[in-house]
């Protein structure tokens, strides 16, 4: 199957705002803090580039008209739980310039609408948000299980239901409503898939293992940054590429986004990628050796072992492109990575039965905090809630602070782009009831 030619990215900012410095950036983000200077983007919706002229069309990309939310007009609170003032904790952001993050402006979703699937973790801080759009979910859906069996081969029958289950392409709509073709879309679903037989095969549920997965992981990582070599070792570096279904995964997936990405964007992917391998090892290091770390060690190594490359990738899947000198920027990367974070502790919070449930002790936030501060696992759990919420809420300001410092229109796309993907994430890790359930502490 021919990988389709997607219109490049392309930044929409004047050369001179992509060499501001990290000290400028700074400068203006306490000035805006000390005097409450408003944020710089808009609170609409922003308008998406177009693609540049002269480049190579390929085939017309897939375009599905969304369909109209669900009727909206009852404010939704959330769970209800213990805690004062968790209704206004779940009405949205509520730092300076908050409502600037998101890609619309915001119509809280009827709380039906929201939590028709799952419930949500009483006291967590979240942003309910509509079901994703089910055109865009059937069409994800279908072509990434044609990709995941005719293309790579990635899992056998009995895994089916494992697959069916997982429900990638309502996640990677919910994740990215921006995205302007399902072909966008499909550059996030396939790299999620075969992210996930990575960790899946090499680390956890279907034949992983801690031994020997720094050469697994080694060797799988040539599939997104290839090897350079002499003529007579390449055939086997090349061969080794269909060894298994996680390489298969990789190189065909990043083979599509490469096509798609401009190559800072590609190189971005590849470094986020290095990062989560990094984590994977640490990890391993610690079940080979039945240690249970400290809970800062533990929080270090969910800093890489996380969600980050896939909302990095906002600006690819919709469609334009963050210059990589403002991406570097200090004051950016502190907010991509408080945002991963919270994310991730949402996935330690919502699989934590899954997780209790499974051969082998496996560690997440509530256990760690458990094993290492001798509290009760309901005890454990709550505080790690808390400890998702001050990431949130830091997440938040220090967004809207760059949004002040930095009013340029990529960079408030891709800020409220990777806003987008944390509501979407939570939005699936709550409703997927397949995978998902909760601990009876309430």
């Amino acid at each position: 199957m021919p990988v389709p030619e997607l219109p490049l990215p392309r930044s929409s900012l004047p050369e001179a705002v992509t060499h501001l410095g990290a000290d400028v950036l700074g400068a203006v983000a306490a000035h805006a803090r000390e005097t409450g200077t408003a944020v710089g983007t808009s609170s609409g919706a922003y308008t998406l580039p177009t693609a540049p002229s002269g480049l190579p069309s390929g085939p017309s990309p897939t375009v599905l008209p969304p369909t109209p939310p669900p009727a909206t007009g009852v404010r939704a609170t959330g769970a209800s739980g213990p805690g004062a003032g968790l209704e206004r904790l779940l009405r949205g952001p509520h730092g300076l310039g908050t409502a600037g993050l998101r890609l619309t402006p915001r119509e809280e979703p009827t709380a039906s609408a929201a939590t028709g699937k799952g419930r949500p973790i009483p006291g967590l801080y979240h942003h309910p948000v509509p079901e994703p759009d089910p055109g865009r979910v059937d069409e994800v859906s279908r072509r990434i299980k044609a990709w995941a069996l005719d293309e790579v081969s990635l899992y056998p029958e009995e895994w089916e239901e494992q697959f069916d289950g997982f429900s990638v392409g309502r996640y990677m709509v919910g994740c990215h409503p921006d995205a302007p073709t399902v072909d966008h879309l499909m550059l996030a679903t396939r790299l999620m898939v075969a992210e996930n037989a990575v960790d899946d095969c090499y680390c956890e549920d279907h034949g992983g293992s801690p031994i020997g997965l720094g050469e697994r992981l080694l060797l799988a990582h040539t599939a997104l940054d290839p090897l350079y070599t002499v003529r007579e070792y390449q055939p086997g570096w090349a061969a080794s590429l269909h060894a298994d279904a996680p390489r298969r995964a990789y190189r065909s997936a990043m083979e599509y986004f490469v096509r798609a990405a401009g190559p800072s964007q590609a190189d971005r992917l590849r470094h986020d990628m290095a990062r989560l391998h990094l984590g994977y090892l640490a990890e391993a290091a610690w079940a080979q050796q039945d240690q249970v770390p400290e809970v800062w060690e533990y929080l270090a190594m969910r800093q890489f072992n996380n969600f980050r490359p896939c909302p990095t990738i906002t600006d690819t899947v919709g469609g334009y492109e963050l210059p990589a000198d403002l991406h570097a920027q200090a004051d950016l990367q502190k907010v991509i990575a408080l945002a991963s974070n919270a994310t991730t502790i949402v996935n330690d919070l919502y699989s934590y039965t899954k997780e209790l449930d499974a051969p082998g002790r496996h560690l997440n936030l509530p256990v760690v905090i458990a094993e290492r501060e001798g509290l009760s696992d309901k005890d454990a759990y709550l505080k790690s809630v808390e400890i998702h919420n001050e990431l949130m809420h830091d997440f938040e300001t220090e967004a809207a602070a760059l949004a002040a410092a930095c009013p340029v229109p990529t960079v408030g796309r891709f800020l409220r782009g990777v806003a987008a993907w944390v509501d979407g994430n939570h939005h699936w890790h709550q409703s997927n009831t397949y995978r998902y359930s909760l601990p009876d502490f309430w």
